[in-house]
């Protein structure tokens, strides 16, 4: 594994919690949006990415740049709601964001 990956390897941690937290916060809650289903694909997302990262994966800047969308896309969500666990999931998202996209290139 490369050391490069660190900061994106922290992040999807982090965000893969923070998605959970908010899945788990708004099961039976209205939305008016894709959250809570954002979160199932972040979260699934950033799992996929550490997977290609922990076995140095030809593929790691493919899977970057498309946890990177996802990330984006769950934070534009969440970022909707006033939820404390909405604004702490979207704030992981974009940092996540951020560091699958210095991956990517």
């Amino acid at each position: 594994m490369k050391a490069t990956y660190r900061n994106a390897i922290e992040a999807c941690q982090k965000c893969i919690v923070d998605c959970r937290i908010c899945l788990t916060e708004m099961a039976g809650k209205e939305s008016m949006n894709d959250c809570p289903k954002c979160c199932i694909q972040c979260a699934d997302a950033c799992d996929a990415l550490l997977k290609m990262m922990t076995s140095d994966s030809a593929y790691v800047k493919q899977y970057a740049l498309l946890c990177a969308e996802i990330c984006e896309y769950c934070a534009d969500h969440c970022e909707e709601h006033k939820h404390e666990h909405c604004i702490e999931c979207a704030k992981s998202c974009r940092a996540c964001a951020e560091a699958c996209r210095k991956i990517a290139g």
